[in-house]
């Protein structure tokens, strides 16, 4: 058994989620360190322990109450939380995050009843240094923070979207074995523009209106200068902020500062995983499709670079890759002659005839390939599926907004029009189709299978700064790890229920890549897999003697 050293004592080291064993400290520990008489006396394993939680668990009647339950969990022992998520991802993971963390967030003034994190206000402008000195850990390796402004399909909640870097750190450890210790969610509180919270009575965040932009930027400039004076080693995750500040602030601070954007590189990096392994189904090339992207927001933008960058690896000049791509928002086609497109929108605005009809659009253009960031429920119609279907054998068709209500087409839909001809992923998981006798399973582009990966590859190597190169090598790695027995059903990603291991080999490929860009300054691993499991968590007790 691995050791380790704790100064605490009695009451102070149960109190600790982090060293907190409960009845599973040994005889000689609980003398040494004044546990008896604090504790059971039953000396139980860490398998015990688990299976009282399932026990307690089964009894709960829905999974905000599960995912209630488990966050008291983590607040008192931190190990047998992991311990239990990771038995069983496919079913725990939906219940720590996407889609219960939804609900969690609108109730977070509600059901909060610990603080965990940090929470930065622009009332204290000035002073965050001070502020964040108050956090006691020295060795943060990131720090995953939002402002609250665009949480999931929930738009502006302010405060409440603190649930989403909780939930997203916890999703390093349990998906890609990063420890927690390095972990800390914070929220940069600049006010919020939703009346329904500002008037909640319960609400915990700071009750004004959002400052203008250039406000903003000036009080995450202090933010992110602090950060990296008082973790020189922390690797800055932005997460659900408004889709123009998303864009703007990874432009900002990306070649000075070790730094990524989730909703834009990781969404980007998972869609790209599925588009490659689309492509093996349709044995075609990503130079030869006509990519149509229903939403031109920060997530679309996103898929739209990281798309073109791997146009431009397969030999396109970076103008030649992005006439491959036309892109529709709510006001219709990306066209020159606009005038309320932003900077980053701009290089996707072709010289063409504007429309505000999607399926007239479709009809022009002739896409080989249709994916939905709108956020819009039931955007791929029959008529456009149908569309799709017309003029390709095997239109590939991704209907990537969640929750559930805001996919743009379901499986079964997106099967049945186009006679199941079509290469199908959706940004939730939906159930398995059968149609004429063939049973089609509907991968889930889940953020998942990449950003834990990438988060263990930069904090196993150090890495100085995140391009976007890492994302589309670890939408290699998960690529590659999707079987021939799942292509052929026209699933495009590899089981939810390995998703360390498929961590583990996306991170070893990350990293060799880290090496090569020179953004690591540690001596290259022989073993890259090796070298990543070495740096990996496991939910187990330490002894402390």
């Amino acid at each position: 058994m691995d050791h380790r050293k704790v100064d605490a004592t009695g009451i102070e080291l149960l109190h600790d989620p982090s060293t907190n064993k409960g009845t599973a400290f040994t005889e000689a520990e609980r003398n040494k360190f004044g546990l008896n008489g604090l504790i059971p006396y039953a000396l139980e394993t860490i398998e015990t322990q688990v299976e009282r939680v399932m026990m307690q668990l089964s009894h709960k009647h829905s999974d905000i109450d599960r995912f209630v339950y488990l966050t008291g969990l983590l607040d008192t022992n931190e190990t047998l939380f992991y311990r239990v998520v990771m038995s069983d991802p496919v079913r725990f993971l939906p219940i720590i995050y996407d889609p219960t963390i939804g609900e969690a967030c609108t109730k977070f003034s509600h059901i909060m009843r610990r603080v965990r994190g940090v929470y930065l206000s622009i009332a204290q402008k000035g002073s965050i240094a001070d502020s964040l000195s108050h956090w006691p850990d020295r060795d943060i390796r990131f720090i995953c923070v939002t402002n609250g402004g665009r949480i999931l399909g929930l738009g502006d909640i302010g405060a409440n979207g603190m649930g989403i870097p909780i939930g997203k750190l916890q999703l390093y450890t349990a998906a890609g074995g990063v420890p927690p210790e390095h972990l800390l969610p914070l929220f940069l509180d600049a006010g919020t523009d939703n009346e329904q919270v500002l008037t909640d009575p319960l609400y915990v965040g700071l009750r004004r209106k959002r400052p203008d932009t250039e406000t903003l930027y000036r009080f995450v400039d202090e933010f992110v200068d602090t950060v990296q004076q008082r973790y020189p080693h922390c690797c800055l995750h932005f997460e659900d902020w408004t889709g123009s500040d998303a864009v703007h602030l990874l432009q900002r601070y990306r070649d000075r500062a070790c730094c990524y954007n989730d909703d834009i590189q990781g969404t980007a990096g998972i869609a790209l995983a599925g588009m490659i392994n689309a492509l093996k189904i349709k044995q075609g090339s990503l130079k030869d499709e006509k990519i149509f992207f229903a939403g031109a927001g920060s997530a679309g933008i996103g898929l739209a670079d990281l798309f073109v960058s791997e146009l431009v690896n397969e030999g396109l000049s970076r103008e030649e890759a992005q006439a491959r791509i036309i892109m529709f928002d709510e006001k219709g086609l990306l066209v020159k002659s606009r005038e309320d497109l932003f900077d980053f929108q701009r290089p996707y605005a072709h010289d063409q005839s504007p429309t505000s009809q999607l399926l007239e659009a479709i009809k022009t253009h002739k896409p080989t390939t249709l994916i939905g960031v709108s956020t819009v429920g039931q955007l791929f119609t029959q008529e456009v599926v149908e569309t799709m279907a017309a003029h390709n054998p095997r239109p590939i068709i991704f209907a990537l907004s969640n929750p559930t209500e805001h996919a743009e087409c379901s499986a079964e839909q997106a099967y049945s029009w186009s006679q199941g001809r079509a290469i199908y992923a959706a940004g939730v998981q939906f159930p398995k189709v059968t149609l004429h006798g063939k049973t089609y399973l509907p991968g889930q582009a889940n953020n998942l299978y990449i950003f834990p990966a990438v988060a263990m590859a930069i904090n196993a190597t150090s890495a100085k700064r995140v391009p976007d190169s890492l994302f589309i090598e670890a939408a290699r790695g998960v690529a590659e790890q999707v079987g021939q027995d799942l292509l052929q059903q026209g699933c495009l990603f590899p089981p939810q229920s390995k998703i360390l291991e498929i961590s583990q080999n996306t991170a070893a490929k990350v990293s060799k890549k880290i090496f090569e860009l020179g953004l690591s300054t540690l001596e290259p691993p022989k073993d890259f897999l090796e070298f990543i499991e070495k740096h990996t968590y496991k939910a187990e007790y330490l002894s402390y003697i």
